[in-house]
């Protein structure tokens, strides 16, 4: 399981602290120096795409209000926003943690509960 996070996200930190008292284990990834890749974003946005493009983005972020992509991401393809994606690992939002078969964004205990608890 890979978990992409950032040190000083208190996200990421509430997120690692429940995996670690569930003895859930996980590889951390620092989504700033090693964000996923653009091929795997192109996967997870067409598989997930039910879940839209905002579930992807951190967007109470700087880097995102600074470019405006609020009013961006409803004219954006699946393409841009995997290579924006993968160019930015601040636009993500953390953590974002997939095994292979499911994924998630964010923290929230009762996905984390349906997922990663098993």
């Amino acid at each position: 399981m890979k978990f992409y996070g950032y040190r000083r996200c208190s996200t990421s930190n509430k997120a690692q602290k429940y995996l670690d008292e569930h003895n859930v284990d996980y590889e951390f990834i620092d989504i700033t120096q090693n964000p996923p890749t653009e091929a795997e974003f192109q996967i997870w946005l067409s598989k997930y795409q039910d879940r839209g493009l905002r579930y992807f983005f951190n967007t109470s972020g700087q880097h995102y209000r600074q470019m405006h992509l609020k009013d961006k991401l409803d004219s954006m393809t699946l393409e841009e926003a995997s290579k924006l994606l993968a160019s930015d690992g601040k636009l993500i939002k953390r953590p974002l943690i997939t095994d292979g078969e499911n994924l998630s964004c964010g923290f929230k205990e009762d996905v984390y509960q349906k997922l990663w608890l098993k």
